[in-house]
């Protein structure tokens, strides 16, 4: 009777025993694959990202904003002018189009269709006419107020997708307070006036804040020498302005030289920390 009890209680310890024993290998495999997986997953946090596109705009965005840069190219509309090269400079480069231009009509529409900002580039009388000519359709000093109104607005309605004025020459008519309360008195509602700043006599920002016209002036002249280190030396020159104020405007042209010098440089001034912005942005 012991002895079928003692049996009987043997049997119930070596099953478990088995049992166990055959538990150690699945444990152990089990164990195996998860250090095998935490050893993997470490590894791979420890690993550094790759350079992919996202990662290398993520580094750009975190550059230190130095400057905001309008840039303007005057003297839109002309034979053998590289539109398709001035485009690819940056989205934010703003086009003044001259209402007396072979072409200008067709490129302020190819400009508008790509998204650009236009400027009418209002044609003034300049000191020296008229052995220095501003063309066809100028605002001139001797006209009256109502023949300057209605010329400005001639010129403002051949370009008929522009947000703001700048003046072609004028360093004549920007100093003439009458002329200037005239031209302004003729913009549309919510149309800007860059002035060119052709003259250090101009009244042309003073005047147009008086009238409540959004207004800001051209900081840099880009290319009156048409030399690639000199338009180098001016561009950077538009930089610094921009880094210590805050805000630049520069205006260039179409000429080979600058087009060479903006395409090299617009993308170095973007990787330091520049922006170029639209010319209505900045207008107060």
């Amino acid at each position: 009777m012991l002895g079928r009890e003692g049996k009987r209680s043997l049997r119930p310890r070596s099953g478990s025993h088995i049992f166990a024993l055959l538990l150690i290998p699945g444990a152990a495999l089990l164990a195996f694959f998860l250090w095998g997986f935490l050893r993997g997953a470490v590894e791979q946090l420890r690993r550094p990202a790759p350079a992919t596109a996202h990662t290398e705009t993520s580094a750009l965005g975190i550059l230190p904003h130095r400057g905001d840069i309008v840039l303007i190219l005057d003297d839109v509309g002309f034979d053998h002018q590289p539109l398709e090269t001035a485009m690819a400079i940056d989205p934010n480069v703003n086009f003044a189009v001259l209402p007396n231009g072979k072409h200008s009509a067709e490129f302020a529409a190819t400009l508008h269709d790509h998204g650009f900002e236009l400027l009418c580039h209002l044609p003034m009388e300049p000191e020296g006419f008229p052995r220095v000519s501003p063309g066809d359709g100028a605002v001139m000093t001797a006209m009256s107020d109502a023949e300057i109104a209605r010329t400005t607005r001639a010129n403002i309605e051949t370009i008929r997708f522009a947000r703001g004025v700048n003046n072609h020459m004028g360093s004549r008519a920007t100093a003439d307070r009458r002329v200037m309360t005239d031209v302004l008195g003729a913009f549309p509602k919510g149309m800007y006036f860059i002035d060119s700043k052709t003259t250090g006599n101009s009244v042309a920002g003073s005047v147009a804040h008086e009238m409540r016209v959004k207004t800001a002036s051209r900081n840099v002249f880009l290319d009156d020498v048409q030399d690639v280190v000199l338009i180098r030396h001016q561009l950077d020159e538009l930089a610094s302005t921009a880094a210590s104020r805050g805000i630049a405007i520069g205006i260039g042209h179409m000429h080979p030289t600058t087009m060479q010098v903006l395409t090299e440089d617009a993308p170095k001034l973007r990787a330091k920390g520049f922006r170029f912005v639209r010319a209505s942005s900045v207008v107060e």
